[in-house]
Order: C-alpha cells, then sequence, then structure tokens
C-alpha cells in the first residue's frame, strides 16, 4: 500500500476526515476494555478525566453513522461506561467516585477512585452527563442492548442534585470536596457553562431556577476589543465547548436579544478578536500573527525546564491562555483552532494549514498535539512541543468537524427533550427551538 500524502496536501473535506478519524483513533486506543473509562492524556500512567469519557460517549455514535466503528462495538463500549457510573461509589468520601450524581474530576483509571484530591466538578460532570444524554438520543433500536443504554442515560441523568449544586448562591458552585465543602466560587462570568445550566434547568428530579441561569447572565462582561462588540471570555475552548452539543446557531436568550447578536455569531467575533491579538502580538512572540493563532486552555512549558533561548519570561504550564489580557506565554493551541471549523471555515482551515507547514512536529501521525510553543526551539531549531495527546482536543476536534460536515451532534441532540426544555426555561427562542418540533428543523 502506498503511504498516505501529507495532511497539507489534501483538500479540505478529505483533510479533515483524516483528522476526524484520528482523533476518533485515540478513544478507540486508550478506552479502559473493562470499565469504559478514558484517560485525560496518552501519557503513561494518566487518570481518567470524566469530561473525556463524555466526549466519547458523543463520538461513538457519530462514528457509527460515520461507518467507522461497528454499531455493537459503539454500544458495548457505552454500556461500560454507563454501567460502572451507576454502580460507582457516591458516598462522597476522599475515595468515592462522586457524591449527588456528580463525579469527582480526574479518577484512577482500574479503580474509577478520586485522585489528586480532584474537586467534584460540575462542569465535567455535565460534560459527561452531555455525553450520556448524546448516545441515549442516538441509539434508537428497539433492542435489549440500546433499551438499557437508554434506561441507564435517564437513571444517571435523573440522579444529579442540580440544585444541591447551586446551594444558596445565585449561580452553580463550581465544584465541592469532601475535605473543605463548597468551593467558594461559583460559575460567574461568560464561560462554557451553557451546557451546564441546560441541563440543570431541564432535569426531570431535580432542575434549577431560571433565576439561577439570569443571576448567571448578570455577571457577563460585554465588551468593544479590536472592532468587535463580544462576550468577553478570553480563552477560545470558552466559545466552543458548549457548542459542541448544542445547536446555538440563530437562537436567542434574553442576555443576546438585547445585544442583537447569538452565542454562535459571538464565537466568530471571538475568533476575529483571537486573529487581530495575534497580528498585533503585543508580547512579540515567535510565529504569532493573523494566520497563526489559538490561546486557549492547553498544557504549555514551564518555569522549571530551561529555556533554550535563555530568555527571561514566565511560562504557565497547564493554563487556560487568553486575548487580549492574558495569561500569554507564546503558547498556542491547535485542536482550538481547528475546532473553530463551524464557525469560520475558511479562516480555522487557512490557520491550520499554516501551522502544519510551519510546524510540522504539532503533528503525531494524523494526531494533533494540545500546543506547541515557537518562541522556544531546541538545538535543531524546532519548537517546544506538548507531548502526547489530550483527550477533551481529541474529542473537540471529532466532534466540531462533524457538526461543520453534517451537523450530526447538534442534529442529535435537537431531539434530546431535556436539552430543548433547559434551553427554553434558559429563554432562549427563535430558529429551530420555535419549530413544531425539535426534529422538524433537522
Amino acid at each position: 500500500m502506498p503511504p498516505m500524502p501529507p495532511l497539507c496536501s489534501l483538500p479540505d473535506d478529505a483533510l479533515l476526515e483524516r483528522l476526524q478519524r484520528a482523533a476518533l483513533g485515540y478513544f478507540v486506543e486508550l478506552m479502559n476494555p473493562r470499565n469504559g473509562l478514558v484517560p485525560d492524556t496518552s501519557r503513561d500512567n494518566s487518570p481518567v478525566s470524566i469530561a473525556v469519557v463524555g466526549f466519547a460517549l458523543s463520538v461513538y455514535p457519530l462514528a457509527v453513522e460515520r461507518g467507522w466503528m461497528d454499531r455493537d462495538e459503539a454500544v458495548r463500549r457505552c454500556l461500560l461506561a454507563l454501567r460502572f457510573f451507576r454502580d460507582s461509589d457516591q458516598s462522597g468520601s476522599p475515595t468515592a467516585t462522586g457524591y449527588k450524581g456528580f463525579y469527582y474530576h480526574f479518577l484512577d483509571i482500574h479503580q474509577g477512585r478520586r485522585v489528586w484530591q480532584s474537586e467534584l466538578s460540575m462542569i465535567d460532570s455535565a460534560l459527561l452527563i452531555a455525553g450520556m444524554l448524546t448516545a441515549a438520543t442516538w441509539f434508537q433500536a428497539d433492542n435489549a442492548a440500546e433499551a438499557e443504554l437508554r434506561a441507564l442515560a435517564d437513571t444517571l441523568y435523573r440522579r444529579v442534585d442540580w440544585r444541591w449544586a447551586q446551594d444558596d448562591a445565585g449561580t452553580i458552585r463550581q465544584g465541592w470536596k469532601p475535605e473543605c465543602g463548597y468551593l467558594h466560587y461559583g460559575w460567574e462570568g461568560y464561560s462554557e457553562a451553557i451546557v451546564l445550566y441546560a441541563l440543570a434547568l431541564g432535569s426531570p428530579t431535580h432542575p434549577v431556577s431560571p433565576e439561577c441561569y439570569a443571576g448567571w447572565e448578570s455577571t457577563y462582561q460585554w465588551e468593544n476589543l479590536y472592532d468587535q462588540d463580544f462576550l468577553y471570555a478570553g480563552p477560545l475552548f470558552v466559545h466552543q465547548f458548549s457548542h459542541a452539543w448544542l445547536d446555538l446557531r440563530g437562537i436567542r436568550d434574553g442576555f443576546m436579544r438585547e445585544k442583537q447578536s447569538d452565542y454562535f455569531e459571538n464565537t466568530r467575533r471571538a475568533i476575529n478578536v483571537q486573529r487581530c491579538y495575534a497580528e498585533l502580538n503585543p508580547h512579540e512572540f515567535a510565529g504569532y500573527d493573523r494566520n497563526c493563532w489559538g490561546l486557549s486552555a492547553c498544557d504549555g512549558p514551564t518555569d522549571e525546564r530551561p529555556d533554550v533561548n535563555n530568555e527571561r519570561r514566565r511560562l504557565f504550564g497547564y493554563a487556560a491562555r487568553g486575548v487580549p489580557y492574558g495569561p500569554d506565554d507564546g503558547t498556542l493551541s491547535p485542536p482550538a483552532v481547528l475546532a473553530s471549523v463551524p464557525f469560520a471555515p475558511e479562516l480555522a482551515l487557512s490557520a491550520l494549514r499554516n501551522m502544519l507547514l510551519r510546524y510540522p512536529e504539532v503533528l503525531d501521525g494524523d494526531r494533533l498535539a494540545t500546543s506547541f510553543n515557537a518562541s522556544l526551539v531546541d538545538a535543531n531549531g524546532r519548537p517546544w512541543v506538548s507531548g502526547g495527546q489530550y483527550g477533551l482536543d481529541q474529542g473537540v476536534i471529532f466532534m466540531m468537524i462533524e457538526n461543520h460536515r453534517s451537523g450530526g451532534i447538534w442534529r442529535t441532540l435537537r431531539r434530546c427533550q431535556p436539552l430543548v426544555e433547559g434551553l427554553r426555561k434558559a429563554g432562549f427562542s427563535g430558529g429551530w427551538l420555535d419549530a413544531p418540533t425539535a426534529e422538524a428543523a433537522a
């Protein structure tokens, strides 16, 4: 068999297909076959990220639709994970898996117990539940396995006590630890939490009130940056993650109706802000320009490593980098650029091709590294590149490419009644939400 052509030589659709299949491979290769859990990264001894499991559960059904995975195998993988979470220790002890239907952010991949003294994470649990509902909504066959999958997802969603997660605050708390209780901050300021609030509002058992969502909206920060009026958040992933599941095109909540915009358009503007910032390049980092951007949450070099250029600068390691207020240490995220493809396909693909041509080291096979830093180079002039891959990156790559190519995830979740109800309770209207049924807009 002749070698596959290099990615940059391919037409756009072929390029996206290669990258999407490679992203699927992360979940196929790294899932624990005994419990369906998926590690946070491909590095040795990585713990499980519950959000990555949510991405896996969302990826499997669309892999079946693409003909890349056998349907029975995809169902088997989903059932492994759902059964694990059903049977998991929900006592909230320091070595449990979760509490009140939520789960600790990081788990041991073998036993599924809490590691790193991580928090009970409301947002990561929400991404996990979103994945469960994606699988349950897509797998609708009249057979025992798929019926069990749907029942398990419903049971696990109903178990989540969203009202407890709000405590007595105006917004949902960000986390809880058995050692100290609730973390001292909530989901305030625009963030990736639209899907969290939609799930919490749509819960059939423990919903929060619409006032909770309105309380969140009241903390938003609308800005004008580089001639773009938009709802501010610095890191690019904030403008992307809820869109992986929710079709926010043309539907508006109260805040966006007032601004005569919507969250999809807002992400387009955030991409333009990223490009303008990279062109201005206020800190004079190598590589930045209008065709090389992508400041987001990602791995990065740390101050513990010697700086090969002997330049004195602060390095942040894993951090949520953002524009224009930082942090910024010259580290860019190619997956964040690729995940921008539904919003601005020409800009995202042009930037991605530019990155691949200039910095081919960011590819391992057809799979993108989470980040690189061209201001830090080795003796051969190669940029610093993060080792291994991150499951969050591969999940959002697969889902955003699919939404760009077919709208497959969006089409599926427009049929998920709890999420549809949650959006309506949050005040969203217009577009497909005002169709006679969610399916009518598919």
